[in-house]
Parts: C-alpha cells; sequence; structure tokens
C-alpha cells in the first residue's frame, strides 16, 4: 500500500536544527514580503489626490516587483530542506509587519508607511541571510 503522507524529500547536509532555523528566517520574510504586497496593492488601490496617476503607477510596479521575489524565498525554503508558508493564516502567524485597514490613508502617509514597512523588510532579509550564516548554508546567504 502507497504511503498517502510522503515526507518530503529534499537532500541537504544541513542538520534538522539548522534547516528549522533557516526556514524559520526566511518564511518570516517570506510572510512580510506578502503583507508588503498586499498593503501595496490595497494603496494603490486606493490612492487618490493630484499626484494618482503616478503614484498607482509607481505601488502597482513595487507590488509587482515584491511578489516577484515570494517564490524565490519560497523555494529556498524547499530547496534546504524546510516547509513554506501554507495559508493566509500561516502568513498572519508569521508577519512582522502590521496590517493596515482603514477606509481612508493620505497619499503621502502611505508613502511612509510603505517606506518604513520596506526598510523593516531589508531588516527581515538581514536577520534571514544571518540565520543562513550561522548555519552554514552560504548558498541562501
Amino acid at each position: 500500500m502507497a504511503d498517502t503522507n510522503p515526507a518530503l524529500d529534499t537532500p541537504t547536509d544541513l542538520n534538522s536544527n539548522k534547516v528549522r532555523s533557516v526556514a524559520d528566517a526566511l518564511n518570516g520574510t517570506l510572510a512580510d514580503c506578502f503583507a508588503l504586497y498586499l498593503k501595496t496593492k490595497n494603496f494603490h488601490w486606493h490612492v487618490s489626490g493630484p499626484h494618482f496617476r503616478d503614484y498607482h503607477l509607481m505601488l502597482d510596479d513595487q507590488a509587482t516587483q515584491i511578489l516577484a521575489i515570494t517564490d524565490i524565498i519560497a523555494e529556498r525554503v524547499r530547496k534546504t530542506g524546510g516547509t513554506t508558508l501554507r495559508s493566509i493564516g500561516d502568513i498572519a502567524r508569521r508577519q512582522q509587519l502590521t496590517d493596515d485597514d482603514r477606509d481612508f490613508v493620505a497619499p503621502g502617509e502611505m508613502l511612509t508607511i510603505l517606506r518604513d514597512d520596506n526598510l523593516k523588510l531589508v531588516e527581515s532579509m538581514r536577520a534571514a541571510r544571518e540565520a543562513a550564516e550561522t548555519a552554514g548554508d552560504t548558498a541562501t546567504s
């Protein structure tokens, strides 16, 4: 009888604690990428005012770039032998960036919020790199 729940088999030379450490750090970064992507799209959809066209296009371009890195991060988690995010709930549990559900945000405030969140994402990426270096995972770092 075939195994109905086969383990994910990804060859790695990292021990399980190192795999978990790197995967946790990368998944935190990945969760923040998804949170930032959705916040950026939210602001793209709701921007208004005299700079509408410029901000609308800029935010859409930014969101596209953020979404593009999600697959790279998730595939790196798998290549280390870890498992990656599985749901919106998983993202919500891991994300460090805060959501913004307000009905109205002034365009200038949108840009300030996104600047700050992008800086936090860079910090998360640095922490993931440090976790990878500590684990001896040169390919990830």
